[in-house]
């Protein structure tokens, strides 16, 4: 091993892990906690994408209303207190007093529902939440009133939420960018401050501690409680090669690894000084995604007959290997979640070439090609296509794979373009195991202004709206079973299986805390 760091020593260098810019000498006495992101960072706007670099990035540099922490429950965060009227139709929200924005611009209420209204523009959720608001008001600079046409029964976990899109607050004057626009400046009122003059895509990402934050009072837990900074500087620093990232943890020159590839977990569970920390308990879930605008899988039948042909076991041996860090999930909703189920229609999970042969034959299928996208740079999901594109050449389909880096996949998945004009038909991701079904992206079936992939199903639609009026567990988990037959029926995606990706860790990192996502709170380097 010592003759492998030594090999890769200068293309560390090179890479600029060990360097230092000289605007960050000053740097040297603080203490600096050194990361590869599961991505490289290239879109700022975490409105603008559901990628989770983006997301992890927003959890840096903006705050929320409300966080979700370790038990699920939502807790409040911006918020001191709120109140929800006894016809369930308006909710009264009062800010934390000084919270400052990282120019130095307070924090108001009209922040938050410029904030909310850009949001809501993107999200699942968020979309439900506006076709039930009336109206908004903001009678002072620390409360807003959303006025209700209808109620809303899931507004904490909407506003708490936290896997994409997280509704962040972010200054008016930046929200008011168009939604389908990104932002051009990043400017947040969270722990850490985005150090724009030092970001360099494809190469390093850098963050300060945000010296104005006030953490809430309260244990840390989730994305709840008090966003305690112990770290001065914050460093993404932008490996592709997996080896490389592996002999940088080994060698000290990084300090965590957000998504080690499969294969490197035998070796980093031997390896000294490295232990594995699992930020996600619940798991997340592969999924792949048919784009339902163009050909061949604008057809009903054609989109059943691919979910038909792929299977779940073939597709996590591969891409994970290892048995403990899978399973098998036919459901929709991840496993071991509220509202998970087994009733899955026509949907086994497992390859039926037959079938799916069966109802191409009904559909008509012209052998028109399947664009499938695959980021070769991204190892969590890298190997899914592969799998893919066997079971679907045996069902019957022309398969055509195009690869790319993971940025290019970020971009290109959402255009509009026919697939042999530069858009795509499939493409493959994962998702978190998030307990609320409506915040996966992938259920956004509001047609051109929806999720990419734009699915266009006012039915399923409707479901989600009785979903978000139901007032107990129990009524939603029986309309969560119809929205999941809708889906697969429909097609709105295709699960792929469950799997845990830890994070591989130095040993002198502590308090890294379980939250759905990588946050960078609660962390103490020795």
């Amino acid at each position: 091993m010592k003759g492998c760091l030594k090999r890769f020593a200068p293309l560390l260098l090179t890479l600029g892990v060990l360097s230092i810019a000289p605007d960050t000498v000053m740097a040297q006495e603080k203490s600096i906690l050194r990361v590869v992101p599961q991505a490289n960072l290239t879109v700022l706007d975490p409105v603008w994408t559901t990628a989770f670099v983006t997301r992890n990035h927003g959890f840096m540099v903006y705050d929320t209303l409300f966080g979700t922490d370790a038990n699920g429950d939502i807790k409040p965060q911006m918020v001191e207190t709120w109140a929800e009227s006894p016809d369930h139709k308006q909710w009264t929200f009062t800010l934390q007093q000084g919270l400052e924005f990282h120019d130095g611009a307070p924090v108001t209420s009209a922040d938050v529902v410029a904030s909310l209204k850009r949001w809501a523009a993107r999200d699942t959720i968020g979309r439900l939440l506006a076709d039930s608001v009336a109206s908004y008001e903001t009678p002072n600079a620390l409360t807003f009133v959303l006025n209700l046409n209808k109620p809303f029964g899931i507004m904490l976990d909407a506003l708490g939420k936290p896997t994409n899109l997280v509704p962040f607050i972010m200054p008016s004057r930046i929200a008011a960018t168009s939604p389908n626009e990104q932002i051009k400046e990043v400017i947040g009122s969270g722990p850490y401050r985005f150090v724009a003059e030092e970001y360099r895509s494809g190469e390093r990402v850098v963050y300060e501690k945000n010296l104005k934050y006030r953490p809430r009072n309260e244990t840390p837990s989730g994305t709840a409680g008090g966003k305690n900074v112990y770290i001065d500087r914050v460093e993404w620093v932008i490996l592709r090669d997996p080896q490389t990232q592996l002999n940088a943890l080994t060698a000290g020159e990084v300090d965590i690894i957000e998504q080690p590839t499969f294969e490197q977990y035998p070796a980093l569970r031997k390896a000294a000084a490295i232990k594995l920390v699992n930020t996600m308990p619940d798991g997340r879930q592969f999924y792949a995604r048919l784009n339902h605008l163009h050909p061949p899988f604008d057809n009903l039948k054609i989109r059943q007959a691919a979910m038909v042909a792929l299977g779940q076991r073939e597709h996590l041996l591969t891409q994970v290997g290892d048995p403990d860090l899978f399973k098998f999930c036919k459901s929709l909703f991840p496993c071991g979640t509220p509202y998970s189920s087994d009733d899955t229609s026509y949907y086994t999970g497992k390859p039926d070439p037959k079938r799916a042969k069966e109802l191409l034959a009904e559909a008509g299928y012209k052998n028109q090609p399947v664009v499938l996208l695959r980021p070769t740079d991204l190892a969590m999901v890298a190997k899914l296509p592969l799998v893919t594109k066997q079971q679907l050449e045996a069902a019957g389909f022309k398969v055509d794979i195009q690869q790319s880096d993971w940025a290019t996949v970020v971009t290109r998945r959402a255009k509009k373009d026919a697939p042999t004009q530069g858009g795509w038909s499939i493409f493959e991701t994962a998702g978190d195991s998030d307990p609320n079904p409506l915040a996966r992206p992938a259920l956004n079936a509001s047609g051109q202004n929806g999720w990419f992939g734009w699915q266009d199903d006012p039915e399923l639609e409707r479901l989600k709206a009785e979903f978000v009026e139901a007032s107990t567990l129990e009524q939603r988990q029986k309309i969560a079973q119809r929205i999941q037959i809708r889906a697969i029926d429909t097609v709105s995606y295709i699960p792929l299986g469950q799997f845990i990706n830890p994070a591989a860790v130095r040993e002198d990192i502590s308090g890294i805390l379980p939250a759905g996502a990588q946050i960078y709170w609660n962390i103490r380097k020795k």
